[in-house]
């Protein structure tokens, strides 16, 4: 027999086996996948203080044979799974955090945590997904290790503190983990991020090139005014009456001065604190805000015209007002060559029709920031039960994961990982 058609043979064989065992493993894992998800919901744990998380990620990755890294970006935690053949590196993020949320849900794993935040006592929650993340990234690794005979190249599993952002004061997340050499040592040659979505049906991912998320701003605005008593505001000048005048400027700023035929764009004022009695006009309020912008350009004009609006409103009614900006992330984008490179791998665990392309949205992630150094792509996994009537958002007490959903994430982690270090 030909030698070439033996080869091909054999390949085809080796193929047929490695499906069957891959198939194999799947099964295996998933409840696996989703006792971990439920760990971690029970047990999660506030930015740059994810100490018992970390633990028990390091724990998993080293019973797997992996070189770890621990207190990377204080609480992350790096694996490193080398094939048995050379060839690129590739990264897969998860993110790691909790959120200062009281749960609502009545699961038997629902979090009972409490801790402080920004001062105040508050429950802790995941509530926006990032345990199933870890749970999805934990079940990869154990996968890729029983299979590093058919890896040509490096995987490094990137479990990241602080998505949410770091205390005030403290660095962390992303920037931290970039600034602690976390995409070199082998320096990678592109990453790959997930988000499960609470309001895309399970066996879904959704997905777009480009910008897919927005970049997001933090600001805060110190109004000074003169303090009098509530029954004679003409004896002062009334910050808070002031703060109502510049948040409604910042609205026009959007409806009527941004070209929205660009990209969406948003400013949302979400705290405002002034004052400690009734009939008393205070001396001062602070408002704390966000921008979300998907354009560089409108990013730069909303900015500008805020901190002149901020000002100029001020001054017209006898105050005084300043508004600082802090960066939280860039914009998410998503590297267009690798998207059409991996967008097959998708399809083929997901199925063609379960593949669909998204609008961007003016969420933010600071995923983007390992996307300046290296091509990225960020992709969304459906946890919404089938057939649901309703979807609670992230970030709400009510927050809710179908758990079905979360092998589909491995499988995608999984195909991506091979398909791009042996193409």
């Amino acid at each position: 027999m030909n030698k070439t058609i033996i080869a091909l043979l054999l390949l085809l064989i080796n193929f047929t086996f490695s499906q069957t065992s891959l198939e194999q493993d799947y099964t295996a894992i998933e409840s696996k996948v989703i006792e971990w998800r439920r760990y971690f919901h029970e047990h999660p744990e506030l930015s740059n203080h994810e100490f018992k998380t970390a633990e028990k990620i390091a724990e998993h990755l080293k019973s797997l044979g992996m070189e770890v890294r621990t207190g990377v970006a204080i609480t992350g935690v790096v694996g490193l799974l080398k094939g048995d053949h050379p060839g690129k590196v590739i990264a897969l993020r998860a993110d790691i955090d909790g959120l200062p949320v009281t749960e609502r849900n009545d699961l038997p794993f629902k979090s009972s945590v409490t801790s402080e935040f920004l001062g105040e006592k508050t429950g802790v929650m995941h509530a926006c997904g990032h345990d199933t993340h870890i749970a999805i990234l934990m079940g990869v690794a154990e996968v890729l290790s029983k299979h590093k005979d058919k890896i040509h190249g490096t995987v490094k599993f990137i479990f990241q503190p602080a998505e949410e952002g770091p205390p005030p004061g403290e660095e962390g997340g992303a920037p931290l983990m970039i600034k602690e050499g976390v995409l070199e040592n082998p320096k990678v040659d592109a990453i790959f991020g997930l988000h499960i979505n609470s309001g895309t049906d399970v066996g879904t991912i959704k997905y777009k090139p480009g910008g897919t998320m927005a970049a997001v701003e933090r600001f805060v605005v110190n109004v000074k005014g003169k303090q009098t008593h509530g029954s004679q505001p003409w004896s002062g000048v009334d910050p808070i009456y002031i703060s109502a005048k510049i948040i409604d400027g910042y609205q026009s700023i959007i409806s009527r001065e941004s070209n929205l035929l660009i990209e969406p764009a948003v400013i949302t004022v979400g705290k405002i604190t002034s004052g400690v009695r009734f009939n008393i006009i205070p001396e001062s309020a602070e408002m704390i805000g966000t921008v979300r912008t998907l354009d560089p350009d409108m990013r730069d004009f909303i900015i500008k015209r805020m901190t002149e609006m901020t000002e100029t409103i001020a001054k017209a009614y006898g105050g005084e007002a300043t508004i600082e900006f802090q960066e939280n992330t860039t914009i998410t984008y998503n590297d267009p060559a690798l998207v059409e490179q991996m967008l097959p791998s998708l399809q083929k665990v997901a199925g063609a029709e379960n593949v669909v392309l998204r609008k961007a949205v003016t969420g933010g992630e600071d995923f983007s920031y390992f996307q300046e150094i290296v091509p990225g792509f960020y992709f969304f996994l459906g946890g919404m039960t089938k057939g649901a009537t309703e979807a609670f958002p992230h970030h709400t007490p009510d927050f809710f994961i179908d758990e079905s959903g979360l092998l589909l994430g491995v499988k995608a982690f999984t195909q991506i990982t091979f398909d791009y270090l042996n193409n």
